[in-house]
């Protein structure tokens, strides 16, 4: 049986990390379930590439940081924060395709 991972965490979120940068969060909450996504979910900075859609060497970051029991990546953005033609300033609505990340 598996889980989606938007019923497993605690917060699931992105938000600006500088102007050419969106950083995303993934915080568990607790110290099994935390273990259990890293080991079991197959999320890599690959995989977090083809789930978004992009090209693996925009993910200029990715990290399991065991002391928040989270999953840290940044994306860097194709466009700076408020150029024109960019969809979201704030980059705080970019996560929504980790929601539906199986967890065996």
């Amino acid at each position: 049986m598996s889980d989606e991972l938007r019923n497993l965490a605690k917060t699931i979120r992105s938000k600006n990390a500088g102007v050419d940068h969106i950083t995303f969060d993934i915080i568990l909450n607790d110290r099994k379930t935390f273990e259990r996504v890293r080991d079991r979910a197959g999320l890599d900075a690959a995989s977090v590439a083809k789930l978004f859609g992009i090209d693996k060497d925009r993910i200029s970051h990715f990290a399991a940081f065991e002391p928040a029991n989270a999953i840290k990546f940044t994306i860097r953005r194709l466009r700076p924060s408020g150029d024109p033609g960019e969809s979201d300033m704030f980059g705080c609505q970019q996560y929504a395709p980790l929601f539906a990340v199986k967890i065996p």
